[in-house]
């Protein structure tokens, strides 16, 4: 029943998903950015939580878009979840505070019961931060359930055990400065959200949450039909990293980290940016024995993308993403804040271990002179 259905609807639903959701769109996504940016600073505690730290002291592990499925064919967390249960222990043991930063469940595609018979040990894993109080989930556009369902919280409470509120976003805040005086300290915020804001399928307009979450993904489901999203699609997925960028260059001291791309960004530059960027300046240098290493690893990484920014020298650092936990070779990265450094991380397995690399870091110190 279910082939003969796909049969019919395929085209119809791909139809609709190409008529009802758009090209991310600037003025759209900046003002839903902006409206849920100033929500929560004047209401903390509705959509959204304000968390002071100390900035050397604080210590918090972002990571996003987990996709936690049934285990079949088309779950792409299987192959990652090593990798994650290694990280969690990892950053339970050094106190750290646990942003899940959205879609960390895949319930377009699947029911919650399929998700959380399949994945006990991964929401025990998540549980031990909630016993220290130290977890934050964030809604994505692919676990807009927690958003929408009268019985979130009582499945939340019985999968954790403990109440867990799910919100839309979450900004920490900060002073950072070495001098012993804390007037001579630079304010920094840093706001945190899965980065679908203002996506016509998932916040807002005829797509609306409610049709989405009740309508569109049991669908989907259904028919086993998964249109192309920011994540799947490689051209959605850069513009919607620059619009994003764009926004976080207007704002003063604030740092924006999403997921939602699948797309690690580190202070504002993809991969490729990054090494357009150290092989402009290993040739300022003369550095020949560089310039051959980066121009091999340029050309390897090139077909990963569709678009470089045209300033990529000079874009300012405010832009952050973490990636995914979901990559097909199984691994994830993240974004950490630690030590007074804010870092992207990539846990992989290594002779068949998970191991943590550091791949790209700087300090806030840094950071905020950049700004």
């Amino acid at each position: 029943m279910r082939k003969i259905l796909r049969f019919i609807l395929l085209k119809p639903v791909l139809w609709a998903a190409n008529k009802f959701s758009s090209r991310p769109e600037p003025t759209r996504i900046f003002k839903a950015l902006t409206e849920l940016f100033e929500n929560i600073l004047q209401h903390p505690g509705k959509k959204g939580l304000v968390i002071p730290f100390e900035w050397r002291a604080g210590k918090f592990i972002i990571f996003s878009d987990q996709h936690k499925g049934k285990r079949n064919g088309a779950d792409d967390f299987i192959q990652a979840e090593p990798n994650y249960l290694a990280a969690l222990d990892y950053y339970s043991q050094q106190d750290f505070c646990f942003i899940n930063l959205g879609d960390s469940e895949e319930l377009w595609e699947n029911t919650l019961w399929q998700v959380r018979k399949k994945n006990k040990a991964t929401f025990g894993a998540e549980k031990k931060f909630i016993a220290h109080n130290k977890y934050v989930k964030i809604s994505g556009n692919h676990d807009l359930y927690w958003n929408t369902s009268p019985l979130a919280a009582l499945h939340l409470l019985s999968i954790y055990g403990e109440k867990v509120k799910v919100y839309d976003a979450v900004i920490l805040q900060t002073a950072v400065g070495t001098d012993p005086d804390p007037i001579h300290h630079s304010r920094l915020t840093i706001f945190l959200t899965h980065g679908h804001q203002g996506d016509a399928q998932s916040d807002g307009n005829w797509f609306s949450k409610f049709f989405v979450g009740w309508v569109w993904a049991p669908l989907q489901a259904l028919l086993r039909i998964n249109p192309n999203t920011a994540a799947y699609n490689a051209e959605k997925k850069t513009l919607h990293n620059n619009i994003m960028y764009e926004w976080s260059s207007q704002q003063k001291n604030l740092l924006l980290v999403t997921g939602h791309t699948h797309q690690p960004v580190f202070a504002s530059l993809t991969h490729l940016e990054r090494l357009y960027k150290q092989f402009q300046l290993a040739e300022k240098e003369k550095n020949k024995e560089q310039l051959t290493a980066l121009l091999d690893e340029i050309k390897k990484r090139e077909k990963e993308f569709t678009a470089v920014a045209l300033d990529y020298m000079s874009m300012k650092p405010s832009y952050f993403n973490s990636g995914c936990c979901c990559f097909s070779d199984g691994d994830i990265t993240g974004i950490e804040i630690a030590d007074g450094s804010i870092r992207l991380i990539k846990w992989s397995l290594v002779d068949e271990k998970p191991k943590r690399e550091l791949l790209e870091e700087i300090s806030l110190g840094d950071l905020v002179k950049q700004l």
